[in-house]
């Protein structure tokens, strides 16, 4: 098994982190292009 693939590894998390934060700013562009918020565009609210 290679290292650094797999677990709670350096590499892991600077990619979790990576689409994190790319998943926060679309969701905030989101709401400012359509004006709603993400509760009201998925319908719960």
């Amino acid at each position: 098994m290679e290292k650094g693939k797999f677990g709670f590894t350096a590499f892991a998390e600077n990619w979790n982190g990576r689409l994190a934060m790319l998943g926060f700013v679309i969701g905030v562009a989101t709401e400012l292009l359509t004006g709603k918020g993400i509760l009201s565009q998925l319908g719960l609210m």
